[in-house]
Order: C-alpha cells, then structure tokens, then sequence
C-alpha cells in the first residue's frame, strides 16, 4: 500500500454520496478541500470523528476549506447516519474501497492486536490544484478534526 505525501497529485474520484449524487474531486478545484476515509457509519469512532468534523464545518468554511467523508457504506446507510447526528458534511460511498487503496486508505492494519484488512483511518488536505497538502494516517478518531483544523488555519 503507497502512502502519499504533500506534493503528491491527489488521486481523482467521483463517487455518489448520500443523496445518489455524483461528486468528484474536481468538483472543488479552485478551492481546498478534506477527504476524510473512515471505516463505517454509525460505530463510536466514526460517529466521533463524523460529529467533530460537523461541528467545525463553520471553521473550515471560513478557512474557505470544503470536508468531504468516505466510507464504504452505501447511500441508504450514508442518510441514516447523517440524519440520527444532524451531519451536514457530504458522505460519499466507496463501496469497492477503490478511491480507498487510490490513496492508501485500505490495506494491511492492526485490529485488537491481529492483522487484518481494513480502511485505515486517514485525512487528506487537498490544494486549490488538486495537490495532496497534508496526509495523516491511522488517526484517532476523537480529537483528530481539531488537528486538521489547526493546521488548516495555520497552512
């Protein structure tokens, strides 16, 4: 699995969200852009993350900076989630995990000490270009949206 880095070109994508709409990454050329990979809605860490973000859409907005989450999980599931946490953030589907292993967010992990196949947690800050700014791999949940959000403020 090949990890990218800042300076790297951000794989492209279209995926439907929530609502069966097709977003792509060129979508947000011009502008910056977090793509958050996250293992599956409705589970404590991803509600954690998916609420933190949400809760600091006004802060990113004002850094002129869209968030965009991904997981496998379909539309259907996708709608459930935003709605029973009042997300505002667009939840696109990955159902062949293939944006995922695009940017090394699905392969070999650790799980409750045994190695298995999984997503892999990760954040991406995505440039006005389509460059990769920053990458973090296997984040904590809690807590990790206030660290892109300062660097964001800070980039």
């Amino acid at each position: 699995m090949a990890r990218l880095e800042a300076g790297q070109a951000a794989p492209k994508f279209t995926l439907t969200d929530h609502d069966g709409t097709k977003v792509s990454l060129a979508d947000f050329k011009g502008s910056k852009v977090i793509v958050y990979f996250y293992p599956k809605d409705d589970t404590p860490g991803c509600t954690k993350e998916a609420c933190q973000f949400n809760e600091n859409l006004a802060a990113f907005a004002a850094a002129d900076v869209a968030v965009v989450g991904i997981s496998p999980d379909g539309a259907e599931k996708h709608t459930r989630f935003r709605e029973k946490y009042q997300l505002d953030l667009p939840l696109l589907s990955d159902p062949d995990k293939s944006v995922m292993e695009s940017y090394g967010a699905f392969g070999e992990k650790m799980m409750y000490g045994k190695q298995v196949m999984g997503v892999i947690r990760s954040t991406f800050l995505i440039d006005e270009k389509g460059t990769i700014e920053r990458a973090w791999y296997s984040v904590k949940a809690d807590g990790h949206a206030a660290k892109v959000l300062e660097a964001v403020s800070g980039a």
